[in-house]
């Protein structure tokens, strides 16, 4: 980790630059996966699952039996955990339900916004070095709640825990592939694979490039996401070897992956760069996380308030506060997927059970994108609904305003009831 001593704010762009691929070149990659995939289908799907993903795609969704079989191969531990995750998750998510309320604008006029379910979702989970079964939990379970009526899942994986966590949360059917390929069938429809309205869920660069270009088509997705990523902003009461362990649990996802730290105080940015050595030789995923390490920086400030612009510049996807005044500097933060304060709140917490979601905006997006929430899968109708009196109150309005606009049928449509209410 590069160790930067108060930088000026000019060289801030340049030092918080993620690491990325030409977007170019990837795109020029994944189009001709898409094609091949909006042309022939499920043909198209198995020669791209073999030379891909060395899959033999079906063409038909997991079995029943295939589910149960998942069940007994998970540990009694890890169901236990799955489940507790699955209620803290499906709680705080609940609790992002909104009653209706109407709303009277103005006597006889009645305003009010109903949330109805997307009615056909995909959800994409990769394979890669980690089975993500968490991200099952964060995306199905919104969609559980919303009353998503088909819930479509693609994953190249075959780890049992994505299957129980797939039943958990009420997916409609899963799909052994993975891919641009994937998300392809689910932008498109196949002969298997049902189209939906929009598309969920995280991936390597390929993956993200092939939702952006089905978004250029039309097809909603849940947001631009890239490689993984963590701030830290420590203080002199910060715990060396946790804010060390933080910023390796977030390099291990991948060498893409970027870390940074920033501090007021030299001291802990030495001292979690030891912890940080000691810490990554024991790692399995060492070599990964290495990687990530070396495109990652910390940086040293002189002012909290400096601290708190650089980090609102970065605009995290996650960001731990260990500083004494958490609560407070958290409040000064406009830019930021989610929150983790104080020494005893880690990011791994976030990642599986404490109950906010994981899927959240990365590469900067975070400055104008919330990540999932149960608001993802729903879609905000508005009503309104005007009486007689209401109409005789609000018409005169609405017709100076068509007439200035030269929108004459705007006007003759409030005019003719007027005319007919006298």
């Amino acid at each position: 980790m590069q160790i930067l001593s108060f930088p000026s704010r000019a060289e801030w762009p340049r030092l918080l630059a993620r690491p990325v691929q030409s977007t170019e070149a990837i795109e020029k990659a994944i189009a001709p996966i898409l094609e091949q995939v909006r042309n022939r289908g499920d043909q198209a799907l198995a020669e791209l699952s073999e030379k891909f993903d060395k899959l033999t795609y079906t063409g038909r969704p997991v079995p029943p039996a295939d589910f149960k079989a998942a069940e007994n191969q998970i540990s009694p531990e890890l169901k236990a955990a799955i489940q507790q995750a699955y209620q803290n998750i499906r709680k705080f998510h609940e609790a992002q339900r909104q009653p209706v309320e109407k709303i009277e604008t103005m006597p006889g006029v009645t305003c009010w916004r109903r949330s109805v379910g997307i009615e056909k979702v995909g959800l994409y989970i990769p394979g890669g070095t980690a089975p993500l079964f968490s991200t099952v939990l964060m995306l199905g379970i919104p969609a559980q709640l919303a009353g998503c009526k088909e819930v479509i899942l693609c994953t190249p994986s075959d780890h049992p825990a994505i299957l129980y966590a797939a039943q958990l949360v009420g997916v409609t059917k899963v799909f052994r592939v993975g891919g641009a390929q994937a998300i392809a069938a689910m932008a498109y429809g196949t002969e298997s694979i049902p189209k939906v309205y929009k598309i969920f869920g995280p991936g390597n660069q390929y993956v993200t490039s092939a939702k952006m270009l089905v978004a250029k088509e039309g097809m909603a997705i849940d947001m631009p996401a890239g490689p993984s990523e963590v701030a830290i902003y420590a203080d002199e009461t910060a715990v060396p070897s946790f804010v060390a362990a933080d910023l390796l649990s977030q390099a291990e996802h991948g060498a893409d992956s970027q870390v940074l730290l920033v501090s007021t105080d030299k001291n802990v940015l030495s001292t979690v760069h030891l912890a940080l050595i000691s810490q990554l030789e024991r790692l399995p995923r060492h070599e990964l996380a290495a990687q990530a390490i070396k495109n990652s920086k910390a940086i040293l400030v002189e002012t909290e308030d400096e601290a708190i612009d650089l980090l609102n510049a970065y605009a995290a996807e996650h960001l731990i506060l260990s500083v004494s005044n958490a609560e407070t500097v958290a409040e000064r933060i406009t830019n930021a997927g989610s929150i983790f304060l104080g020494n005893y709140t880690p990011e791994s917490a976030g990642d599986y059970a404490s109950g906010t979601n994981h899927t959240l905006p990365t590469n900067g997006f975070a400055r104008a994108y919330s990540g999932v929430s149960l608001d993802s899968f729903v879609k905000k109708i508005t009503v309104q609904s005007i009486t007689e009196d209401g109409i005789k109150a609000l018409g005169p309005t609405i017709e100076a305003m068509a007439e200035a606009e030269s929108l004459e049928a705007h006007k003759h449509a409030v005019s003719l009831r007027l005319a007919s209410l006298q």
